[in-house]
């Protein structure tokens, strides 16, 4: 089981200048934008402009902070503006995004199509990190407590191979809330 904070993950700018993105993780590890099965990140949208196309990859977008942004592509027209609503789309259409605002945050979700799925869900009752063959519990308000651990908004834990024993996250406070992204191979 990994451990992160997403507070001391350095940020990596965008080459269009549009943004910065935090990897969070990716498998296999290291691999490039063109080679990964699957990758969990957090983007700062700072300003309007495309976004890149993943072909073959499937995506889903969830707003964790600011006023969202509206995606508009080939057969996608969405205004991503709820806080903690996952929205799925193909990698392989260029969308632009227009911010509804200032600065906006998101998590992304990509998997590669025939490899993997992913199912990304928030929850306000007990999850079990490690019960999927790989994926992300994430904090997104409150505290979560494990046997070993306490974790606080933005901090988290990600697997992979199912390698680790299951680690069971209850929630402290009545208004926490996580982030679970389940990764399993694809049917």
């Amino acid at each position: 089981m990994h451990c992160f904070d997403l507070n001391r993950i350095a940020e990596s700018p965008w080459k269009n200048g549009g943004g910065s993105t935090r990897e969070i993780a990716c498998w296999p590890p290291g691999a490039g934008m063109d080679a990964f099965d699957w990758r969990i990140s957090v983007a700062t949208i700072a300003q309007d402009g495309p976004f890149s196309a993943f072909p073959g990859v499937d995506r889903q977008i969830m707003l964790l902070c600011g006023d969202g942004v509206h995606l508009q592509g080939e057969g996608v027209d969405h205004r991503l503006e709820q806080r903690w609503q996952p929205f799925a789309f193909a990698g392989d259409v260029a969308l632009n995004g227009l911010l509804l605002g200032g600065r906006s945050c998101d998590l992304n979700v990509m998997t590669r199509r025939g490899q993997c799925r992913a199912q990304v869900q928030v929850l306000a009752q007990p999850a079990e990190a490690g019960a999927s063959p790989a994926g992300l519990c994430m904090v997104l308000q409150g505290r979560w407590l494990s046997d070993t651990l306490t974790l606080g908004p933005g901090q988290g834990l990600w697997w992979s191979r199912a390698e680790w024993p299951v680690q069971a996250l209850r929630p402290h406070d009545g208004d926490a809330r996580l982030v679970q992204v389940l990764l399993q191979p694809a049917a």
